[in-house]
């Protein structure tokens, strides 16, 4: 049985305010619905997640803009962090291809911690040919991956609009949207270290960004 504490009394009063109709399960049903112990007792069924066209996400980047674009990140708690770290670091919007990729479900909107309710995000049915028009808009295209061609340090991008492509902790990049890369670099590390997650990495390099954007 699930306590009622002082949040979850509240959040029954605003759903009540807002005549959404209530209904109490047993806990083993919550778990089942939202696939997940960690629900905290309550859950909230809404609309699926409206994402942004990727015209429209180009459109109304500001200039010069940072986008994050995802190659294989299955685990919606990556994209989720993701998300909430390209809102932390001024990024104009996140792209995630539609297969082979996690979606916006509620464990990434809840890994998000509401940055998704904020951050444009955009499904595309093809990653590479969203690169291809991305480079027309005038992104220079970095690639995130273990074997880059370059280290971290060396990437000084503050003043040109930016697509930054982060492939899966274990396959990384994929061919070709590696090939599809202007530039593909690496986070230099300790040797005992193989890879980073992937959504540690993607904050690495958005703060390596912000930070040269803001001298």
């Amino acid at each position: 049985k699930v306590e009622i504490d002082e949040k979850i009394s509240e959040a029954i009063r605003l759903a009540k305010n807002s005549d959404l109709p209530i209904k109490e399960l047993p806990r083993r049903a919550l778990d089942d619905l939202t696939g997940s112990t960690n629900h905290q007792g309550i859950a909230l069924v809404i609309k699926p997640f409206n994402y942004t066209e990727f015209e429209k996400l180009i459109t109304n980047a500001k200039k010069p803009m940072m986008l994050i674009g995802l190659d294989g990140i299955t685990d919606p708690h990556n994209l989720g962090a993701v998300v909430r770290s390209a809102a932390a670091f001024g990024a104009d919007g996140v792209v995630i291809p539609e297969r082979r990729n996690a979606a916006m479900t509620g464990s990434a909107w809840k890994a998000s911690a509401g940055a998704a309710a904020r951050m444009p995000i955009s499904q595309v049915t093809n990653l590479v040919r969203s690169i291809e028009d991305a480079k027309k808009a005038g992104c220079f295209v970095v690639g995130l991956d273990a074997e880059g061609d370059a280290t971290l340090a060396k990437m000084n991008l503050a003043t040109e609009s930016i697509f930054i492509i982060v492939g899966s902790e274990g396959k990384g990049l994929s061919r070709l949207v590696r090939e599809k890369c202007d530039l593909v670099v690496s986070i230099p590390m300790q040797s005992s270290v193989e890879s980073l997650n992937a959504s540690v990495a993607t904050a690495i390099i958005m703060y390596q960004v912000a930070a040269e954007r803001s001298k």
